[in-house]
């Protein structure tokens, strides 16, 4: 197979996110419907396909800063998407990507793919081939996942969850709606992330944009105490496989009501009964470590009541000249 390497123009798009769509590892974030949410001459886009004889064999989004290539950028996941391709597809997939940087006098190169999860059929073929040709982690991250094997998911919840979470059932302290009230759900978010010291990923008009752009993809879980909403989660569609708790936030004045351990209850049924496999409920990094690789172990404690388990978020690098 010769690979031509083409970069990606709008006359791409309608194909670049039919191919994702049907692809064996793409999510949401790969595309273009997405990335287009963020406004023009944010990034210097350097969007990627590899085409063999007219036909879309993968497709790379990324964004150049300075001379380094990185994939993703102003997104949670990138680097190669594919359909279950073999080895040697995958090994000259690497390696004409590895010739293009080269020949454009870049300087390295980021790739941060969805972990295994978000596979149809779970290959390590690219990820081999990279490490085949020189490139390296430059780090990991600990993210938590909960398998769903569509029986009563509540049984393989710790002890306090259950308790909780049958206090709710059997007395209906909240309410949880699907919702599109984005606004009643922003100051919760906003109240959150201040508490670290830090501000939410998207502004309230991106994440109205996203819902435009994508409306089945974001799915809002808003937890009221009465008419009040006190928390909420909000959920991306990522692909067939996967649905990513991206927000999961409260009012700390109604923690007392657990409405957190009630939320993760209704996502998880929604989510089982939608027939996804994984409900990713993200990283799960200590953000004020000097150390990036430091865990939260209180976080981790926490999602492990819910029986999530730790999954690598990687980073692949390498340096071409």
């Amino acid at each position: 197979m010769a690979l031509e390497v083409v970069r990606y123009t709008d006359e791409w798009k309608d194909r670049w996110d039919q191919f994702v769509l049907k692809s064996n590892n793409g999510t949401m974030f790969h595309l273009q419907r997405f990335l287009s949410y963020h406004e023009k001459g944010r990034f210097d886009w350097h969007h990627l396909l590899f085409v063999n004889k007219k036909e879309i064999v993968a497709l790379l989004p990324g964004a150049m800063m300075g001379t380094t290539i990185e994939s993703p950028i102003g997104a949670s996941y990138g680097s190669f998407v594919t359909a279950d391709i073999d080895f040697a597809t995958a090994l000259e997939l690497v390696d004409t990507f590895s010739d293009y940087c080269r020949d454009r006098h870049f300087e390295r190169a980021l790739l941060t793919p969805p972990p295994f999860i978000y596979q149809k059929v779970i290959s390590q073929n690219i990820d081999y081939a990279l490490t085949y040709r020189g490139f390296t982690y430059d780090k990991h991250y600990i993210s938590h996942a909960i398998r769903l094997d569509h029986r009563d998911f509540v049984t393989g919840f710790q002890s306090t969850a259950r308790r909780y979470i049958h206090k709710y059932l059997r007395e209906h302290p909240l309410r949880v709606e699907i919702s599109d009230d984005y606004e009643s759900f922003y100051p919760i978010l906003a109240n959150n992330k201040a508490r670290h010291g830090v501000k939410p990923t998207h502004t309230l008009e991106e994440l109205l944009r996203l819902k435009k752009l994508l409306p089945e993809n974001l799915v809002l879980f808003l937890v009221y105490k009465g008419n009040k909403p006190i928390a909420g989660s909000l959920m991306f569609v990522c692909n067939v496989q996967v649905a990513l708790c991206f927000y999961n936030m409260l009012l700390y004045e109604y923690e007392q009501y657990n409405p957190i351990h009630v939320v993760m209850y209704e996502v998880m049924k929604w989510a089982t009964e939608k027939g996804f496999g994984w409900v990713d409920i993200g990283v799960s990094q200590d953000t004020n470590a000097e150390n990036h690789m430091t865990p939260a172990l209180t976080l981790i404690r926490f999602k492990e009541k819910f029986n999530a388990h730790g999954i690598l978020r990687s980073t692949f690098y390498k340096r071409f000249i």
